[in-house]
């Protein structure tokens, strides 16, 4: 009787703490279990591929960049096509199932030893592919099943999840790398992709026992949930060049992968200088990602929800470029391994705590299409643009003799516009939701 009482005490402290409610405990644990797993099977591989770009050659890193680009050019009317034919609870285990697909491929590839080169080269563009499109499918999902209100309250828990997985991957591959080899690496990436396959059948079965809230949900709800999305391939694309504020989120996942990659290459030129091997450099790397995601972690938990519920998504949307600003003025100052470390573990951990769910509560505020094929467009092809974008940019600026310094400082003013835009976007979002809230 009194474990019970004690039980229920605790339950209630942690619905407080967390603004919890009653029924939403059960889809919380499936969506964090579902977000640990994506993460779980991406960072399993995401050392690999780190050092695979360094081994290709740091000059080669644009066209890696822009192979990405091409490979999403062509995965997106796939997935257009594929959301246009499947209801919701089988289009996601399509995607993942497809991916678990190629892991097989690359596992055979890796286990002959055949065409290592073009293999690991193949194996960065994929990786690249993978993360952006698993990761948008998931968000898409989040934002269909809760509301803009529950987002607010959960996403930041929600990510923390990821969090949580996102560690939990690095140190797999850390302690098992020596033991199981680079090939076994991926069936680990594959079974953990398995088993969020499994979380999203739970999740959905969820949001289809909710009571509505509006009137008119409850039959829209059980529709949406049974049929297709319908429309055409590149209706994503459609979308954006109809909607200003697509067009704005574009703009703003534009400025964050130009200036992502930017440090990116900067990382890889001042470590490729300080560090000359290859396992040390891998292991710069997973530590690295050690530190941004238990970072992640503690933000998602202390701070996303405060900061969101209190703040708003303006706020939100404008701490990583405020970060960022700061970041590139002191690595154009002191362009040193520790300052870019420092400042890519602080800018990825605010983003992956902070701006990330703000971001995705974006679309919270949209129709059902644009969630699935309008995100799914920025989430990959733009975002791949800007990769591609800031990785010839980077090159020309280096071609004509520019250092890390004096690019790191031409970045700031960028970083500048990148702030003011997160500012307009979050207050935008927050009348388009006052109007939806009036209007139900």
């Amino acid at each position: 009787m009194r474990s019970a009482v004690a039980r229920e005490r605790r339950l209630r402290a942690v619905r407080a703490l967390f603004a919890i409610e009653r029924g939403e405990r059960v889809a919380l644990a499936w969506a964090a279990g579902y977000f640990f797993c994506l993460l779980c099977s991406y960072y399993v591989l995401r050392p690999l591929r780190d050092e695979m770009g360094i081994q290709g050659g740091v000059r080669n890193l644009p066209w890696l960049f822009t192979g990405t680009l091409a490979a999403m050019l062509c995965a997106v009317p796939l997935f257009g096509a594929l959301a246009a034919r499947l209801p919701r609870r089988r289009l996601l285990p399509a995607v993942y199932g497809f991916f678990i697909a190629n892991l097989a491929v690359f596992f055979a590839l890796f286990a002959s030893g055949s065409g290592a080169e073009w293999s690991a080269r193949a194996f960065f563009i994929w990786v690249s592919v993978f993360n952006l499109f698993v990761v948008s499918v998931f968000w898409s999902f989040m934002v269909d099943v809760f509301s803009a209100q529950q987002g607010k309250r959960l996403f930041g828990l929600i990510a923390g999840g990821g969090s949580a997985g996102a560690l939990a991957g690095p140190a797999l591959t850390a302690t098992a790398a020596p033991v199981l080899g680079t090939a076994n690496l991926l069936a680990v990436s594959a079974a953990f992709l398995l088993l969020a396959i499994g979380c999203v059948g739970r999740l959905a079965a969820w949001a289809d026992r909710q009571p509505p809230r509006t009137r008119n949900a409850a039959a829209d709800a059980r529709r949406e949930a049974r049929e297709p999305i319908g429309g055409g391939a590149w209706a994503g694309v459609a979308c954006v060049a109809r909607s200003g504020y697509l067009a704005g989120i574009a703009g703003y996942v534009v400025l964050y992968t130009v200036l992502s990659t930017f440090l990116y290459l900067q990382q890889a030129r001042i470590v490729a200088d300080a560090i000359s091997d290859p396992a040390q450099r891998t292991a710069l790397f997973a530590s690295m990602d050690l530190a941004v995601n238990a970072a992640s972690l503690a933000g998602q938990i202390l701070l996303a929800q405060a900061m969101l519920r209190r703040f708003g998504v303006a706020a939100a949307l404008a701490l990583v470029p405020a970060l960022t600003v700061a970041g590139f003025l002191a690595l154009g100052t002191w362009p040193t391994l520790a300052v870019v470390v420092a400042f890519q573990i602080a800018r990825r951990a605010g983003d992956f705590a902070i701006t990330r769910p703000a971001r995705e509560l974006l679309f919270a505020v949209v129709g059902r299409e644009a969630k699935y094929k309008a995100k799914n467009f920025i989430d990959t092809v733009v975002f791949r643009c800007g990769d591609a974008l800031g990785g010839w940019l980077f090159a020309g600026l280096g071609s004509i003799g520019l250092g890390v310094s004096a690019i790191a400082l031409g970045a700031v003013p960028v970083a500048a516009a990148w702030l003011a835009l997160g500012v307009g976007m979050g207050r935008r979002h927050a009348r388009m939701q006052r109007l939806r809230e009036d209007a139900q």
